[in-house]
């Protein structure tokens, strides 16, 4: 009887219809949860902490790293951009462990590190302002490939130093991460992400290219 009911033809198209819809769920998930932790305003919170001040009303008005070191300086901006980098990673790497589907190709990683960056730089707690999901993008790509993601801190810290300029060194380390990332053959998926990521974070830049343009830019002291 049991054997009959499972070759009865509904039975099967009801089983798959409930596979797809555990498919979507966990997908919807991933992308909810990831935004939600992308979206928690790290700087804005130290800031707004020891200072009582809007970080997003100082500087350059994000809520990253670089515009906290213009308020609480040196040793914040690191606390602030390893904190960005963890919530990056963190999304991911659960993704990781506990994805049941799209396994193969790498998928909900790669929607949880999109989701991520979207929250940074359009926090859902700050009326869709942010940061621009410079130190978050690279921890998701650490979570994808940790030799990639250090490659791509160290090409960020070394052309930083030597130009002096934050975002020269944001867009020129993530302009590469598809390159590297394809050099490790990485899923497709993967090299994907860090090619849509860094046009992403370029445009989140636009401002910064304007200023480097007119010798405008503020240089890291």
């Amino acid at each position: 009887m049991i054997i009959e009911l499972l070759q009865y033809p509904c039975y099967n198209c009801i089983h798959r219809r409930e596979e797809k819809m555990e498919k979507i769920l966990e997908l919807l998930a991933v992308v909810i949860s990831a935004y939600i932790i992308g979206s928690i305003p790290t700087g804005y919170i130290i800031v707004k902490a020891f200072t009582g001040e809007d970080i997003r009303t100082i500087g350059s008005g994000s809520t990253g790293a670089t515009n906290v070191k213009r308020v609480m300086g040196k040793k914040w901006f690191f606390i602030t951009l390893l904190l960005d980098a963890f919530k990056g990673a963190l999304p991911v790497v659960l993704a990781a462990l506990f994805a049941k589907t799209f396994t193969g190709i790498g998928l909900l990683p790669v929607l949880a590190a999109v989701a991520v960056i979207i929250g940074h730089s359009k926090s859902v707690f700050l009326k869709f302002t942010g940061g621009k999901s410079v130190a978050s993008g690279v921890g998701t790509i650490l979570a994808l490939n940790w030799q990639v993601g250090l490659i791509i801190a160290a090409i960020w810290a070394v052309v930083t130093f030597c130009t002096r300029y934050v975002s020269v060194g944001s867009i020129v380390a993530l302009s590469l991460s598809p390159f590297i990332m394809w050099g490790f053959h990485a899923p497709i998926a993967y090299i994907g992400y860090c090619a849509l990521g860094a046009l992403y974070i370029i445009w989140l830049h636009r401002s910064n290219i304007q200023r480097l343009i007119k010798g405008e830019e503020n240089k890291v002291r």
